[in-house]
């Protein structure tokens, strides 16, 4: 999972990690910062969403790269992979400029020692590590908010009615950037709804790594036991929904078929659990 992307995720104005507020940023593979602070209400305006006969899953990509030079009336196939992006720890890593507590910051700055200066860093298996960060700056901010005596203020009930027709909201869960639409009516009642989850955003890249590791470990049209685990691990580091939302305890069916160029199957592997 080592190939060059862009980083999508959310810092404060002044470019710190963030999680609840702020605005988007993207970085590319180089270290430029594309957006450098895009409000999240105009999230469309770089983000479009791509579909395959072959997916249940979209394929969002960052527009401005994947358009770039195109006529968008004859767009060739598979175009958006241009504008390819990650979120997640990863990412959120990748465009803030601090973290904002000093042993996160410490962290942080090390982190950065894995990549050439000035670049991101690319490889997906240090999604793990950028989680333990973010738990440690997560937990020098909750010692930072117990002692903030507006916690037990007594203004924590908030009454809410229709007082606009259209809403969009925008934060950062573990798993990376969630962008959640909705429109109603003069009643309140949804006539529209918008999801645009980290896993999709994902995608791309969940792709991009399951297909390196099959570049590298499949040979002599031969499938083993090892290939499972390895491409069960590259997915995992996304930490995607499917995952868990399709798991049972104590096991982890998995299947796997190597095509020919004809479409037929030329080996398959199985796990049942």
């Amino acid at each position: 999972g080592n190939f060059p992307s862009l980083y999508m995720g959310l810092v404060t104005s002044e470019g710190g990690l963030e999680h609840y507020d702020g605005l988007l940023r993207v970085v590319s593979s180089d270290g430029e910062v594309l957006e450098p602070g895009l409000h999240p209400d105009r999230y469309r305006e770089i983000i479009g969403e791509a579909v395959e006969p072959w997916s249940y899953l979209k394929f969002p990509y960052y527009k401005p790269l994947a358009l770039r030079g195109l006529n968008s009336n004859e767009l060739p196939a598979s175009f958006y992979h241009a504008g390819m992006y990650r979120v997640g720890p990863l990412a959120r890593l990748n465009v803030c400029d601090f973290a904002g507590t000093p042993r996160a910051d410490a962290e942080l700055r090390e982190f950065r020692r894995l990549a050439p200066k000035g670049r991101p860093v690319a490889n997906s298996f240090h999604y793990h590590l950028a989680r333990l960060i973010e738990i440690l700056f997560a937990l020098e901010r909750i010692a930072e908010t117990v002692e903030d005596p507006t916690i037990t203020g007594s203004r924590v009930r908030s009454h809410a009615s229709v007082n606009q027709l259209a809403g969009i909201g925008v934060s950062e869960a573990p798993r990376g950037t969630l962008f959640h639409e909705y429109h109603v009516d003069e009643n309140g009642i949804l006539q529209q709804v918008s999801l645009m989850i980290a896993t999709g955003q994902n995608n791309l890249a969940m792709n991009r790594t399951v297909r390196q590791i099959a570049q590298y470990h499949i040979a002599g049209g031969k499938l083993n036991e090892g290939i499972l685990n390895r491409i069960e691990h590259g997915i995992r580091l996304f930490d995607p929904c499917l995952s868990c939302s399709t798991h049972a305890i104590g096991h982890m069916p998995l299947v796997v078929d190597l095509i020919g160029p004809d479409g037929a199957v030329v080996d398959r592997i199985q796990r049942d659990g």
